[in-house]
């Protein structure tokens, strides 16, 4: 008996909470263009604040690239070398249904390793979007494939 008007009692105060108006302030640090670290920063200067380690091109080939909501843009099908010395990775990309296992409608995507982190076993897409792959020309074949024994650096990544 003491312990149902216990329960009671208990749930009438949290339900009296729940409904009266929350009177919370939050404060927050000013956001404004100077609070970014990245704003004005080259791609190759965001990679280098990443830790970017070494990593065996091999351990890449398969890996997803994902957005920021951990949509699957595509696998990394192989990583290059450009003429200029850039390394990019090749990922079939497809508007709809990206993780669907056809060609069909897909196109090869070059995305710049600088614009990438590895997560675990994936890879994060965090400065280039979806924007940037559905504006991405097709990837034409031109460059270099590593050797999947060959060594690069790709930054690392958290949540």
């Amino acid at each position: 008996m003491l312990r149902s008007r216990f329960i009671r009692g208990l749930g009438a105060t949290l339900l009296g909470l729940a409904v009266a108006p929350a009177r919370i302030a939050l404060a927050t640090a000013p956001q404004d263009a100077q609070s970014d670290p990245n704003k004005g920063r080259t791609p190759e200067e965001r990679m280098n604040r990443r830790y970017p380690q070494p990593v065996k091109v091999g351990f890449l080939i398969g890996l997803p690239v994902l957005d920021e909501r951990d949509a699957t843009y595509g696998y990394i099908r192989e990583v290059v070398r450009t003429a200029g010395g850039k390394i990019v990775l090749v990922v079939p990309y497809r508007t709809r249904l990206g993780w669907a296992p056809t060609d069909w409608g897909r196109k090869d995507v070059a995305v710049p390793l600088e614009t990438v982190a590895i997560l675990a076993r994936q890879v994060a897409a965090l400065d280039f979007s979806r924007e940037d792959f559905d504006a991405a020309p097709p990837y034409t074949p031109g460059g270099t494939p590593l050797a999947a024994d060959e060594t690069i650096r790709i930054a690392v990544y958290r949540r």
